[in-house]
């Protein structure tokens, strides 16, 4: 009889069924020794976990599919591309669950300004057609692409195979449009730049706009790609007119949804869910009242909000979380978008993701990821400082998913899941890190350490699995900050009853803690600035 089965067959003494480390010291996912739990109370806890407190189900985790992703994977030989995506996508990788893609042309195209029917007062949608998807990028053009074959639509459809052939299909696809064809627009425009607007789609073009939506799912359900779920509109607050984009105002997307795109999806594509906002969490609240509470057609479509995470490097707004959860408790919260932005351009004067990584940036270089070295678009602004420092890539996303998950998210899909060693190409030079980046001119391809500790997620926690309760009692910092503790905890318990728990400790020394869940304990020693997930199974 081995150890763990030996201590297993003791009610009193039970070890986990897996612990896995990623840290700055350089573990990647890596499998550790099991940690017993003990029957009984620990006298002062410092994090219980509660396994009758079952809050909301899980949706899924993982990153989004764009041209540009398309683009350097093409840029790839296939043995090499089918090895980044069998690491997202595969079960022995991240095993993503939910992954969003762009519906037309966005900031992360090569080129820009294009939709799939740029044929000027085509009400009737006769010129749709998914082509500049579907034709690859030719090597007299780009001399790096290594094949010529693989694009966008490809890239959807070989991830779909992927995920069908798997055991754990489950694959939940989300698409959302950065703007309509410019024709169907107020300025004729994809943006525009000089006034500082997107342009707003013309009332007479709603019908056709939401036509073009079943044209789109139709596409690609005809190549066996099913979707899970839209967005009216990526960010219908705005960007100023800096790449493809439309404004919606609250009542104008609550009045899209209840009499266009609600009823249309619904007679075509009754299982496809629509998700309200896509914008910044702390700015729902107009978009979630107008659709909720104002318009109750739309009420009736509407499954969700989607969420961004840009208005803070440091915090999830778990209050607005719990309000938007309280005043609407049967919609879901998921988040559909967030990234390393404005990486190594200097934004504001003197300010810049490269400074003091100039050989070396933050390219195949896995301190910069976990220092707190990063800046976003509102780093040294005159606004909010405070929300928006340096930060530590690792921590953040941990952080954030942690923090939001345990006020009613649902779950988290990054941005683009490749990119180059720029973090582009981008045709608005808007540059982001990725979880994979590669430097096609000297074949290496990078997994950033942010895609170990992402993985901790994207495995733990499955579509399905019911979150639960967690409080502590303190800080292990000294700064009793809410939004700067070192230790943050998860939960979720699983359809077999097994629990897993996920962990950051962003302190430089380790940390040593008492953890209760129901009625046993454990003495968790975390390592210094790491992510750690622990599955255990409860009698």
């Amino acid at each position: 009889m081995t150890l763990l089965v030996a201590l297993t067959a003791c009610s009193n003494r039970i070890p986990t069924t897996e612990v896995r480390l990623t840290s700055a010291s350089g573990d990647k996912y890596a499998l550790q020794q099991p940690i017993i739990f003990h029957k009984g109370h620990s006298p002062m806890p410092l994090v219980t976990i509660n396994p009758q407190d079952e809050r909301q189900t899980i949706d899924g985790f993982g990153a989004s599919i764009t041209e540009s992703s398309a683009f350097v994977l093409a840029c790839l030989t296939p043995e090499q591309r089918q090895m980044v995506l069998r690491e997202l996508f595969g079960e022995q990788g991240s095993n993503f669950s939910a992954t969003r893609t762009v519906i037309g042309a966005s900031d992360f195209t090569v080129q820009g300004k294009y939709s799939y029917d740029d044929v000027p007062g085509d009400t009737a949608l006769t010129h749709f057609s998914l082509a500049v998807h579907q034709d690859g990028w030719k090597k007299t053009d780009y001399p790096q692409i290594k094949d010529e074959q693989f694009d966008m639509y490809q890239f959807i459809t070989e991830v779909a195979a992927l995920k069908a052939n798997q055991a754990d299909d489950t694959w939940r696809l989300v698409g959302s449009p950065w703007t309509a064809p410019a024709w169907m627009k107020d300025n004729n425009l994809f943006f525009d730049k000089a006034n500082r607007r997107g342009g707003a789609l013309l009332l007479k073009c709603y019908d056709a706009f939401a036509r073009y939506f079943v044209k789109y799912l139709e596409a690609y359900r005809e190549a066996g790609v099913e979707f899970w779920a839209v967005t009216p509109e990526n960010e219908p607050m705005g960007n100023d007119g800096s790449w493809e984009s439309m404004d919606f105002s609250p009542d104008a997307e609550a009045t899209f949804i209840g009499e266009n795109l609600g009823p249309t999806l619904a007679q075509d594509f009754p299982d496809v869910k629509i998700f309200c906002f896509d914008q910044n969490t702390f700015e729902a609240a107009p978009y979630t009242a107008a659709v909720y509470d104002r318009n109750t057609r739309a009420n009736e479509y509407t499954a969700g909000t989607a969420l961004h995470w840009y208005g803070s490097t440091i915090s999830c707004f778990p209050e607005v979380l719990d309000s938007l959860h309280a005043l609407y408790p049967d919609k879901i919260l998921m988040h559909t978008e967030g990234c390393i932005d404005n990486l190594g351009r200097p934004g504001w004067p003197g300010v810049s993701d490269y400074a003091g990584y100039q050989e070396s940036g933050w390219f195949n270089n896995d301190a910069f990821w976990w220092g707190e070295n990063a800046t976003d678009w509102a780093y040294s602004t005159p606004w909010w400082p405070e929300w928006h420092p340096k930060y530590s890539a690792v921590h953040r996303y941990a952080q954030y998913i942690i923090d939001g998950v345990n006020h009613w998210m649902t779950g988290y899909i990054d941005w683009n899941c490749v990119l180059d060693s720029m973090g582009g190409p981008t045709h608005v030079l808007n540059h982001c890190g990725a979880q994979v980046m590669v430097d096609y001119n000297n074949d290496i391809i990078y997994f950033t350490p942010y895609h170990y500790a992402f993985r901790h997620f994207s495995r733990s926690m499955r579509p399905g699995d019911i979150v639960l309760g967690v409080s502590m009692l303190a800080s292990l910092s000294d700064d009793r900050s809410p939004l700067n503790d070192d230790l943050h905890v998860c939960a979720v318990k699983k359809p077999d009853g097994a629990i897993a728990i996920n962990m950051l400790n962003k302190a430089e020394e380790s940390a040593n803690f008492n953890l209760q869940l129901g009625e046993y304990f454990a003495t968790i020693h975390l390592p210094a600035n790491c992510v750690e997930t622990i599955e255990v199974e409860l009698p």
